[in-house]
């Protein structure tokens, strides 16, 4: 007979199948065991026929990848740690020395950090485009072009751009063009499905997706997808990402699994309390301009709508006001602190309101045409009550006067 500490390693029980609950299993593993020696050399990591090694997959990642493949409308979806380890992903997949890659103006900025960081040191080249005009993303597309990011709404100033336009710009240069859709989450438009009454439907080529956000929705966990229709695309996409040896943690799939099945009523929440925020800073005098694609007068509007205004389309819950010029630094710094729902942070998607301004002359080529010249400050709400909350607002600019 064995030891006993031999037997707690090995014991022979297994509990019986057959067990279903409503959340999946959480599987953890580094090792995984071969039935013998054929299976071992026969198994073959990238199809997910089979499970070879923790790094490549357990049922619990498997699920969250399915899962994710079905709110974007894809095929197949890698998981990382991180929405900005998602954009990595894909630049180092796709870019050798030599090209060149695209991102709109009004891009993520730890995105165009990238490009003019890492990228440039490995001989890859960038420019930036107008996100609001599609003749100056044409013009720019050059032979050495061989990615294009876009963005819908554009980080920090939400302006909504022609999409569409974009994409058939890429596809006609046959260019990839990945989308950061963690604004859009699958919920607010389909990535896949750009012009569901033309077949076969406009698609992006990529769309990455911060599982940080909405997915998650608790302000807790951070892990990014990369989704895609097209195999070898993402058999391309998933070498990389496994030689760059990513993976996410069991626990943290089970979180985001667990938050999915009440993430669209959590969004259209986040989305009405927004709306009712925006129409009510459109109000007050300290601004000089609200930045929300639902508002009429918000930079492209109108492709918000054409894109996003269907009966089940959406606006997130992001919102950015423009300042007056007379408010100086230090006054909006005032305001930022004197709010008390809202707290100070960066991120969105979660049940508690942040806030956070911005230096946008910083963040940009120059200062876009389509904004009023003042201080910047995002707005991301959350789960609180929009009385609540536009109460907190009020408060904090009365204590300016």
């Amino acid at each position: 007979m064995a030891d006993f500490t031999t037997t707690l390693i090995h014991h022979p029980y297994q509990p019986p199948a057959g067990f279903v609950a409503p959340q999946p299993g959480v599987f953890k593993a580094s090792t995984v065991y071969f039935p013998n020696v054929c299976a071992m050399r026969e198994f073959d990591w990238k199809d997910k026929s089979a499970y070879t090694y923790g790094l490549h997959g357990t049922p619990t990642t498997y699920t969250l990848e399915a899962r994710l493949c079905t709110l974007e409308g894809g095929q197949q979806c890698l998981l990382v740690p991180s929405g900005l380890a998602a954009i990595a992903t894909v630049s180092l997949a796709l870019l050798h020395a030599g090209d060149e890659v695209l991102l709109p103006d009004n891009a993520y900025g730890p995105s165009k950090a990238l490009a003019e960081g890492e990228l440039t040191h490995w001989g890859i080249t960038h420019q930036y485009f107008d996100p609001m005009d599609p003749a100056d993303l044409a013009a720019k597309i050059s032979p050495r072009t061989k990615l294009v990011w876009l963005e819908a709404a554009g980080s920090v100033t939400l302006e909504f751009p022609d999409l569409v336009a974009q994409v058939r710009l890429c596809k006609a240069a046959g260019v990839c063009c990945a989308l950061d859709n963690t604004w859009g989450a699958g919920l607010a438009f389909k990535p896949f499905d750009l012009t569901p009454e033309v077949s076969p439907a406009l698609a992006v080529d990529i769309s990455v997706h911060a599982l940080t956000k909405y997915p998650s929705g608790g302000g807790d966990v951070l892990m990014g997808s990369i989704i895609t229709q097209h195999e070898p695309l993402h058999m391309k996409l998933k070498l990389c990402h496994m030689r760059l040896g990513l993976g996410v943690a069991a626990n943290d799939a089970e979180l985001v699994l667990r938050s999915l099945p009440s993430m669209a009523l959590r969004y259209h929440a986040h989305d009405v309390t927004t709306r009712e925020l925006a129409l009510w800073c459109e109000q007050r005098a300290e601004f000089a301009q609200v930045l929300h694609p639902a508002l009429p007068h918000s930079p492209g509007h109108a492709h918000w709508h054409a894109l996003c205004g269907h009966a089940n389309g959406g606006a997130a819950g992001l919102l950015s006001v423009v300042f007056k010029p007379e408010f100086s630094q230090a006054q909006v710094d005032a305001f930022c602190n004197h709010l008390t729902l809202f707290k100070i942070g960066y991120s969105w998607g979660g049940p508690v309101s942040l806030v956070m301004p911005y230096e946008l002359a910083s963040m940009r080529q120059s200062w876009p045409t389509h904004l009023q010249q003042g201080i910047l400050v995002r707005f991301s709400v959350g789960l609180e009550a929009a009385a609540d909350l536009q109460a907190d607002v009020s408060n904090a600019l009365n204590a300016l006067i």
